[in-house]
């Protein structure tokens, strides 16, 4: 028997006021994580420079596994969604299930090919002695709990589909902060140095494992039930959940690559110079897509539960009231940015080599400040794909707005304009807005069509 509960209650209401409950709770959680994120280096740091460059060597391989994770999460929240909006209790039930037993099967596996792996690919890019011998000291640690961090990601993603924001965020907020505080511990206290660091993350993504863990299993107050003894295994669930998840992972690592080929660009454009300039004026940027993305989290769950209830109306307002919303927080971002680019660049140039960056560093963060307002454009288009179960979509404008129109423009501007270091920063802006146009476009087309087809449906039937 269905209990409505008071995400689903969200989820199935006005679906403006659905986005800004469900987002609020998921940006402070975002921005506490990436809080977390800065003040892990900033850790490590106080132990030299070889254990800082251990961790950002293992970092892509890292951001692989959770792009992994986050994208089997995804999926799980999507199919969720739209199980409720469907008001199919045993479908989110069963969707559930199968997320957390495919999060355990992948983890295991995840876990095992990368102990092998992690050696050779550390090697290829030329990591060697004691730095090579700290990056595999912290990268078993966090390897062996792969299995982890799939369950923690995939069960995430099951309470945002069920519209429980709130706990998400309890999750999320008490594992970062708990990571803040046990990394000086383990890493100064304890004396484990760098593995330390590895340490203090797998105990808090375990502590928050726990919480959600009892939320679903034993305190039993979420919309979803999951009793292994009513468990029935649908194929097409699993196949719903696999064709959003696994493109929602391979947009994440798109992102990565694509951020990796601009550094390149940036080397030939400006040297070691031009990369430190892009290093510090993107991880700002980054930072002020915080909000965004917890928008865009809210966007997968409302426009799920709005395609279940084969309500196009709901479904179009959902999606444009997130794209209005987003793009005056943008805005504003971009302004305060711009207006505070020259205090913002003293961070990460008080130092007397780092004073060189400074003029370079203030430009390029005024110009890429640009490309936050176009941002949910394309973003929570691609977000209200992955709820509607379009996640070839997803993917696609995702690889479009990262891999090809950002590289190509900036390619253009630095390798065949010839403008230097600007180039590269203009490159990102323009091809993020270029994409966005083209992105949203196609996306209000795809929403016409869908409420078309759902106003078709209920002639039918009448």
């Amino acid at each position: 028997m269905e209990v409505e509960t008071r995400g689903t209650r969200i989820l199935r209401g006005n679906p403006k006021r659905a986005i800004i409950k469900l987002s609020l709770p998921m940006m402070l959680a975002m921005l506490v994580q990436t809080v977390y994120n800065l003040a892990d280096g900033v850790w490590v740091a106080g132990l030299g420079p070889k254990p800082l460059a251990a961790i950002g060597l293992f970092f892509p391989i890292f951001m692989v596994i959770l792009s992994l994770a986050a994208g089997i999460g995804v999926g799980a929240s999507s199919v969720v969604a739209r199980k409720i909006g469907q008001k199919d209790k045993p479908g989110a039930d069963a969707a559930a299930m199968i997320s957390l037993i495919l999060s355990l099967i992948i983890g295991v596996i995840s876990t095992v090919v990368s102990l092998f792996v992690v050696g050779p690919v550390l090697r290829l890019i030329g990591a060697s002695g004691e730095t090579l011998q700290l990056c595999l000291e912290y990268a078993k640690v966090l390897l062996f709990s792969t299995t982890l961090m799939m369950f923690n990601n995939v069960a995430n993603g099951i309470l945002r589909g069920e519209g429980d924001a709130k706990r998400a965020m309890y999750a999320i907020t008490i594992g970062s902060v708990l990571n803040i505080i046990l990394d000086p511990l383990f890493i100064y206290v304890f004396k484990l140095g760098v593995g330390g660091a590895a340490y203090a993350t797998v105990l808090s993504i375990a502590i928050s494992s726990v919480l959600i863990s009892y939320w679903l299993f034993f305190k039993k107050s979420t919309y979803v039930s999951l009793k292994i003894r009513d468990f029935s295994y649908d194929s097409h669930i699993l196949r719903d959940i696999l064709k959003i998840g696994i493109p929602a992972s391979l947009a994440q690592i798109s992102m990565s690559v694509a951020v990796f080929v601009l550094n390149v660009f940036a080397i030939r454009a400006g040297g070691d110079y031009g990369v430190a300039v892009f290093t510090s004026g993107w991880r700002v940027i980054n930072f002020g897509t915080v909000p965004l993305i917890g928008i865009a989290m809210a966007v997968t769950s409302v426009t799920g539960a709005a395609y279940g209830e084969r309500d196009g109306n709901k479904l179009d307002i959902a999606h444009l009231f997130a794209v209005k919303f987003g793009f005056f927080i943008g805005l504003f971002v971009m302004f305060a940015i711009a207006g505070l680019a020259p205090y913002i660049a003293l961070v990460f140039t008080y130092s007397d080599d780092g004073s060189a960056l400074y003029g370079d560093l203030v430009v390029s963060l005024r110009i890429m400040s640009l490309f936050l307002p176009g941002v949910p454009f394309g973003m929570f288009t691609s977000s209200m794909f992955q709820g509607i179960g379009h996640g070839g979509k997803s993917l696609l404008v995702t690889v479009m707005r990262t891999i090809v129109m950002q590289l190509v423009f900036s390619w253009f501007f630095v390798f065949f304009l010839q403008t230097g270091l600007n180039g590269v920063w203009w490159g990102i802006v323009l091809g993020n807005a270029t994409s966005a146009i083209i992105t949203f476009s196609w996306g209000r087309a795809i929403v016409k069509e869908i409420k078309r087809s759902f106003h078709n449906e209920k002639k039918l039937t009448l």
